[in-house]
């Protein structure tokens, strides 16, 4: 008969027992072994093994680099301070001891927390105008005297050559930023003195001194403070979109973009973390007007370090500043992946369901959404389908709206021609990626497919003439392939001025 463990009798071996259970389940998620773990920490493996095993009992060091490298969410920092409070008690017999901000955990390796963060966004007059306002509190232990910030532009996102172009042909300044700078309350505020740390064509960061010409003034461990500083960039250099990046441990992050309600603005959002892919904001975006302006604000509590936030936008009125007169910049501007990104000539990765289910409804969801997005910029008779790479999301997944009006979308899930019928036509195909272009490409009328169901299972589908062409055209982009690919030595698509049937079906 095999002697069964008993479970920790005392509150402190419980708490010593919680702790190793936590970094073992966050080890496990991250997909490390104790030896990769360990050296990311700079530890022996025998000692992770240890402390895992509960042979060992955790240290305050040890705890900030497990939590640092895991990027736990603050989870094992928890453990390890009910732990090292119930050590503390029995070592010293009092009978607490209070956090240096209540109900907040104390992350590794920092000293400031951004206890909240409203970050707001203006459009108007062509320009945008930034104004970040931070409450800081130093849960450090030494005073802090700087504090960095970065502007970055992307006028063209989805099309980088471009961009890249554009920025090195109009860099960004520091001095059309117009950058302000304040500490305080809004009733007794100091200006703060700025100094250049980076200076890109797309990009500047600089450090805001706590210092003006009255003198300097420390942010001290246990104090408080807001800081807020404002800065503008002209439309011809911000791309349609604003990103919140978590680079400090924050309580609460709210966002706010303020456009003319004339121009019908249209919001989305994604985020991303470094344990997971991009996917849509959990929550919705609220909206109300006043005085003529669409104001959309969106919240979040906690939310994760090195968390990215990013919001984007389309004007949909009449008065809405152009983005481009052509289709393909109207395609850039709805968040599609443009030719010449190598995410579109990378095969996509498989999808293992139904154990990574929950992201492949995400990617589904986002889809769904950049489709109907789509939708709105142009009429398609022929149909439309999008893969997931041409969002730059590199999974599997292709969604195809048929082309007879009212069909329910298709959802393909891993999919892979198995067989091609040998009668074959020729048909003009446009691409969301280079839209402004259509190609003549040689296809089978007919192919079956085989692709997962959302339990995992594998089944086969059949597809015919216009179906055929869609499904194969989208199953292309999962395996990195363009139509340019299919067509023939020296063929070139023509200029969609040039091309005769736009706007309506194939004929068969």
């Amino acid at each position: 008969m095999t002697a069964q463990p008993t479970s920790p009798t005392s509150p402190l071996e419980r708490a010593a027992d919680s702790f190793a259970a936590e970094l073992s389940q966050w080890r496990a998620d991250r997909g490390m072994t104790k030896k990769q773990l360990a050296a990311r920490m700079g530890f022996d493996p025998s000692y992770v093994s240890h402390v895992e095993g509960r042979r060992h009992r955790p240290t305050e060091d040890f705890a900030r680099r497990a939590e640092a490298v895991l990027d736990a969410g603050g989870r094992i920092w928890q453990r390890f301070q009910e732990y090292d409070e119930l050590r503390h008690v029995r070592s010293s017999g009092l009978t607490h001891r209070d956090p240096p901000v209540p109900e907040q955990w104390l992350p590794p390796g920092t000293g400031l927390v951004v206890e909240q963060e409203i970050a707001e966004l203006r459009y108007a007059d062509g320009e945008y105008r930034c104004v970040i306002r931070r409450a800081l509190y130093n849960a450090g232990t030494e005073p802090v005297t700087r504090y960095m910030v970065k502007v970055a532009v992307d006028r063209y996102p989805g099309d980088p050559d471009r961009s890249n172009r554009h920025h090195r042909d109009h860099p960004l300044s520091f001095e059309e930023l117009r950058l302000t700078a304040f500490w305080g309350a809004p009733y007794a505020r100091e200006p703060m003195r700025w100094r250049k740390k980076r200076d890109r064509d797309a990009d500047k960061e600089l450090w805001l001194l706590f210092e003006n010409d009255n003198g300097r003034f420390p942010l001290y461990p246990g104090q408080r403070t807001t800081i807020e500083y404002a800065y503008s960039v002209a439309e011809e250099k911000w791309g349609q979109w604003f990103q919140r990046a978590v680079r400090l441990p924050t309580r609460q992050l709210t966002v706010r973009l303020d456009f003319p309600a004339d121009l019908d603005p249209t919001v989305w959002g994604e985020e991303t973390s470094l344990s997971a892919e991009e996917a849509p904001l959990r929550t919705p975006f609220t909206r109300h007007e006043e005085d003529g302006r669409a104001v959309f604000e969106w919240s979040t509590e906690e939310p994760p370090l090195n968390a990215r936030y990013k919001l984007s936008w389309r004007f949909r009125g009449s008065a809405a500043p152009a983005v481009g007169d052509r289709a393909g910049d109207r395609m850039r501007a709805a968040g599609i992946v443009q030719r010449g990104d190598p995410r579109l000539t990378e095969p996509a990765r498989q999808l293992v369901l139904p154990e990574q289910g929950r992201e492949a409804r995400d990617v589904v969801e986002q889809l769904h959404r950049a489709a109907g997005r789509i939708e709105a910029l142009h009429d398609f008779r022929k149909g439309m389908g999008l893969a997931a790479p041409q969002l730059g999301l590199p999974v599997a997944v292709a969604l195809i709206r048929p082309p007879n009006p009212g069909a329910e979308p298709l959802v393909l899930l891993n999919p892979r021609v198995v067989i091609e019928s040998a009668e074959t036509d020729v048909q003009y195909e446009g691409c969301l990626s280079f839209f402004d272009e259509r190609g003549a490409v040689r296809r089978p009328l007919r192919i079956q497919v085989e692709h997962d169901r959302w339990d995992g299972t594998r089944v086969v589908s059949t597809f015919e003439r216009a179906m055929a062409r869609l499904v194969a055209h989208e199953i292309d982009h999962l395996d990195g392939r363009l139509y340019l690919d299919r067509m023939p030595p020296g063929a070139r698509p023509v200029a969609i001025e040039e091309y005769q049937d736009g706007g309506l079906p194939w004929r068969y």
